[in-house]
């Protein structure tokens, strides 16, 4: 205790030994030399009031005059209010502060009894390995955690901080030092220096790397929390979401990435995550690396069966009924790590796997089947693979059964080459899915049915995401229909649905007739691929008017011959809100 005693019995304080780690003034020092002498003393919460009395006096109401200073050993961290109360210490006004108790800090008395607050850090030596590396920047991100979490707490917004930043600004500066002295190359700093981040960049990526090691609790996963790192006030906040908004260059670089998942309230929340080779990379850095993962469209290129969509539209974009919603939820529920974990505990899903679906989109042309599977794609951050059902019929004799196979073989190479799981869309997939012909039918149905049980093999077999659409259910084969998780009916858009489709459609920058109303156009019973292409025709007819001016009556004429005519009905599928 002699840092303590030295404090206590030193007349002038400005020599004592623990001086010059307060960083206050002499009078301000006197008051805490009162307040530790009341407390040891056996006072533990003592009146504000009778400091200030005791060492300023009462003459002219000095005391009052010296309230400032109180709030600033308050906001030093050396004294903290013991009647608690839900204030900040800045909405307090003085005459609150003076009738209030105050107590010594825990911070203050640890150094009454150490003689400083420094850290016990090692010498500056060379970092030996990565793992040294990162145990130094974990700590550094626990220190982040803490400072954001006083910083949140309204009682205590400046008691401690100051404590913490001290010990970060120590901690980073002997990381910078070691970091100077180190000739093998820190990965972490490497990939710092390639993409250029900034210091908020590398602090949200050192954060997501420590959750990666922990792999418990996923605290700092969530974009509220990261933000909160390298925030120190709501503004910050509201600015430093572009650090993990898309386009950011934590995003564009490849580096991290996140999984999407409807809220209760009908929202979308993100769980950041850094990409697998990064991870890989930065934990094994001694290991060979690999042969570049080959990109998909490369290999798309080199074949005619498939088609490589980059879907540009999510779930939130397209309108869908409420039960379609539900399923959709449903498949997306698949990524909530409380579900994954629970049903790999039961047994009833593999640890290694993602989303694992077979879904079934039917109904009529133009309902939006097409654009809600790449939609759902897009939401779950896939690729898609889709294939047109039509090309698989082959008048030679055993070639169909052996292109429906390739189907599938292809894909799993696909997969495997590209160490990817693109969405597997099967378009316009009747023929498969239709209904056995009997053991007596003619040779040509004995092969159809061959090709169908080669299909129904493969989909049984299927590991990843497939979606197949089709206009007709009824048709199906009962088989087939067993071997699909979903089954989701899309019917032709409600009244409430096709304003919003028109909506959608119209042009902003267009000129319409006086009294235009969407509702009017909405009266009609029309598909989205319908309204599409009710749209397309209307303005190629207005726009060679001699005043381009959008009337109910050139839609009217579009529609009757839509609604008349079959072409064009399934060309357009999809529709956006």
């Amino acid at each position: 205790m002699e840092y303590l005693v030295d404090f206590l019995e030193n007349e002038d304080i400005k020599k004592s030994k623990i001086f010059s780690h307060l960083k206050c003034s002499e009078d301000e020092a006197k008051i805490l030399k009162a307040l530790v002498r009341r407390y040891i003393e056996g006072e533990v919460d003592i009146m504000a009031n009778d400091i200030l009395s005791e060492i300023f006096g009462r003459q002219n109401y000095a005391q009052l005059q010296k309230i400032p200073l109180l709030k600033n050993v308050i906001d030093l961290g050396w004294v903290i209010q013991s009647n608690f109360t839900q204030l900040k210490l800045s909405d307090f006004s003085n005459l609150e502060l003076y009738n209030g108790m105050i107590t010594p800090s825990p911070t203050f008395l640890k150094l009454l009894e150490d003689g400083n607050l420094e850290m016990i850090l090692p010498d500056i030596t060379p970092y030996s390995d990565h793992l040294e590396y990162i145990k130094d920047q974990f700590f550094r991100i626990e220190l982040y955690q803490k400072i954001s979490s006083t910083r949140q707490n309204t009682t205590q917004n400046a008691i401690g901080v100051n404590r913490l930043q001290t010990k970060l600004q120590l901690l980073e500066a002997r990381i910078s030092e070691r970091l100077k002295v180190t000739k093998n190359e820190v990965v972490i700093e490497s990939l710092f220096k390639e993409h250029s981040f900034d210091i908020k960049e590398q602090i949200i990526f050192l954060a997501l790397l420590k959750e990666e090691y922990s792999g418990e609790f996923e605290s700092l996963r969530e974009m509220n929390t990261l933000i909160g790192l390298v925030s120190f006030d709501e503004y910050e906040r509201i600015k430093n979401r572009a650090i993990l908004e898309d386009g950011s260059k934590l995003i564009e670089s490849g580096i991290i990435d996140y999984d999407e998942m409807f809220t209760a309230f009908g929202g979308v929340s993100r769980s950041f995550y850094i990409n697998e080779d990064i991870l890989q990379k930065i934990m094994h850095p001694d290991k060979e690396k690999k042969s570049k993962k080959i990109k998909l469209d490369m290999l798309i290129a080199e074949q005619d069966i498939f088609e490589l969509i980059e879907p540009k539209t999510n779930l939130n974009d397209v309108v869908i009924s409420p039960k379609i919603q539900d399923a959709l939820e449903g498949i997306l529920k698949q990524l909530d790590k409380v579900v994954v974990a629970r049903l790999k505990e039961w047994g009833i899903k593999d640890k290694k796997k993602g989303v694992d679906a077979k879904i079934i989109l039917y109904g009529p042309p133009g309902t939006g089947k097409t654009m809600t599977a790449l939609s759902l794609a897009k939401s779950l951050k896939k690729q898609v693979l889709n294939f047109d059902c039509s090309k698989i019929l082959s008048k030679y004799v055993g070639e169909s059964e052996k292109n429906v196979r390739k189907i599938f073989d292809t894909y799993k190479e696909l997969c495997h080459k590209t160490k990817t799981e693109p969405l597997l869309l099967l378009n316009e997939a009747d023929q498969f899915l239709s209904a056995r012909s009997s053991e007596s039918a003619a040779s040509a149905d004995k092969m159809h049915n061959q090709m169908q049980n080669i299909f129904l093999e493969q989909i049984e077999r299927f590991d990843g995401l497939l979606v197949a659409t089709t206009n007709m259910l009824e048709n199906i084969d009962p088989a087939f229909s067993r071997r699909f998780d979903y089954k989701i009916a899309f019917e032709k858009p409600n009244l409430k649905q096709r304003i919003k489709l028109w909506q959608q459609a119209l042009p902003e920058s267009a000129l319409y007739e006086e009294d235009f109303d969407i509702k009017n156009l909405a009266g009609y019973s029309l598909t989205g691929g319908q309204i599409q292409i009710v749209l397309k025709n209307t303005a190629l007819k207005v726009a060679l008017k001699k005043e381009p001016i959008f009337t109910l009556e050139d839609f009217k004429e579009a529609i009757e011959r839509e609604t008349k005519g079959a072409f064009g009905e399934g060309s357009t599928v999809g529709f956006l809100k």
